[in-house]
């Protein structure tokens, strides 16, 4: 997989730049920018990663929620910039969709075809049901339900003060987690053991200067990818709905999907089920209320309200991924059930 990145990176930055100099192809551009992201994002995956084993697991933790997600606020960044404020909540749908139930699935399914039965931490399952109920449903669903009878003014005032909460729950989340009950609910003591064994792959110069290296290339590429979107919609007959649900959450969460696989794979559950679940609630309670308070130094502000269809489809993830995964317990079956409710709501998309 690491060989692959590096082939796709090598070959798919320089004709990144190439393409976007002599005007090729918006749909030929859209799949090399695609492409090329998920190579780069790959690289910041496994730099974070070897700086998270350097540092320590408290600063590894703030590492990891900086830059879990940074692809995707970059991608999301450029996207408001231009003004597709759909794009930009449809991929945060998507993302939320795609961690918790295409990614979650696919753990769950590989991992049970290899063993019968994957445990992972029961205390940690139930302390993140109770992130998840309160970051989705009780924050995105809020704003829909009270936003009917006001203004647009009104709206994005509170969307700002939402937003500000999750983000200072969000802190606290980390400081509960990382210092004051820093390993209190470890499922065991050889996982720690493991932990403070692991070698990084890189130093921590090389991983800091990669990191840096690619974040600036995803910005590149990002910001010429945002500009295929509406050529790419025409051209495939997509909405902008399908694009960001589908597309732009797959593309911006490529790498970290592939990890939370492969630890399944390799019975590592309370890994892969820590970065199917802590990544979403990064975004929901730390990328989205980001990209909402950074709406307001572009033309067009972006109010935290959803469609609803969305807001069904990321309620009906969160509650079937609680009620799979509270037990502290996986098998295939589970994973099945993810994947098939991940490509029933696909279909969903694509149609409206």
């Amino acid at each position: 997989m690491n060989k692959l990145f590096m082939i796709l990176a090598c070959i798919g930055l320089p004709l990144s730049i190439i393409g976007s100099i002599f005007h090729w192809s918006a749909v030929i551009m859209f799949g090399i920018y695609c492409l090329t992201i998920i190579a780069l994002a790959g690289f910041i995956g496994r730099a974070t990663e070897s700086l998270a084993i350097v540092l320590g697991p408290r600063i590894g933790g703030l590492l990891n929620a900086t830059f879990g997600n940074a692809v995707e606020l970059i991608i999301s960044i450029f996207s408001l910039k231009a003004g597709l404020v759909s794009i930009v909540l449809a991929s945060l749908t998507g993302s939320v969709l795609g961690n918790l139930l295409l990614v979650g699935g696919l753990s769950f399914f590989i991992g049970g075809l290899k063993y019968k039965r994957q445990s992972f931490s029961k205390h940690e399952a139930q302390h993140n049901a109770g992130l998840l109920i309160f970051s989705v449903v009780v924050a995105f669903v809020i704003p829909e339900v009270f936003t009917t009878t006001m203004n647009d003014q009104d709206t994005i005032f509170l969307s700002v003060g939402i937003s500000i909460i999750l983000i200072l729950l969000y802190l606290a989340a980390l400081l509960f987690k990382f210092v004051t009950h820093r390993g209190v609910y470890q499922s065991n003591n050889k996982q720690k053991e493991n932990h403070e064994e692991e070698v990084p792959e890189w130093s921590k110069l090389k991983a800091i200067i990669i990191l840096a290296l690619s974040t600036i290339a995803v910005a590149y590429v990002s910001e010429h990818l945002v500009s295929t979107f509406n050529e790419v919609g025409e051209t495939f007959g997509w909405s902008e709905l399908f694009i960001g649900v589908i597309i732009v959450a797959i593309v911006g969460n490529a790498a970290e999907h592939a990890s939370a696989v492969m630890m399944a794979y390799k019975n590592k559950m309370d890994v892969a089920v820590e970065i199917v679940v802590g990544s979403t609630l990064q975004v929901a309670m730390f990328v989205l209320p980001i990209l909402v308070l950074l709406s307001l130094l572009f033309t067009t502000s972006m109010p935290l309200v959803f469609t609803w269809p969305e807001l069904i489809s990321m309620v009906t993830a969160v509650l079937l991924m609680i009620m799979l995964s509270n037990d502290g317990d996986s098998n295939w079956f589970d994973g099945l059930a993810l994947l098939a409710a991940y490509i029933i709501m696909g279909l969903g998309f694509y149609f409206i």
